[in-house]
């Protein structure tokens, strides 16, 4: 299988290939809403991945629900006892939050 992406108004969603069923599926990544389409054809699943944005936004607002935003912004992430102890103290030496050295570290992985 092959993975890819595609993204629309925010939204990120997975590109994926089944040789076995010469189909292209995929569903909108990063919220908890399961959303998936499928298509025959790479423009046939762009156009199946953006109605299902719309189709998900336009539920929300009939529903008066506020729509998720992929990755909300906070996680909770298991660094085990001696990582977590070796970033805290890295932290404290240079005169920062434990928070602010993890982000660092992370926009410099990956590259922002």
């Amino acid at each position: 299988m092959m993975h890819n992406t595609m993204t629309f108004k925010g939204y990120h969603g997975s590109v994926e290939i089944s040789p076995d069923d010469d189909i292209l599926f995929g569903q909108v990544l990063f919220i908890s809403p399961l959303i998936n389409y499928e298509a025959e054809t790479a423009k046939g699943l762009e156009k199946a991945f953006q109605d299902a944005v719309n189709d998900y936004l336009t539920d929300c607002a009939q529903q008066d629900v506020t729509p998720e935003k992929p990755c909300k912004g906070s996680l909770n992430i298991r660094l085990g006892h001696d990582l977590h102890l070796a970033a805290s103290v890295a932290a404290f030496q240079a005169s920062m939050s434990t928070n602010d050295f993890i982000k660092r570290a992370v926009q410099k992985s990956v590259g922002s």
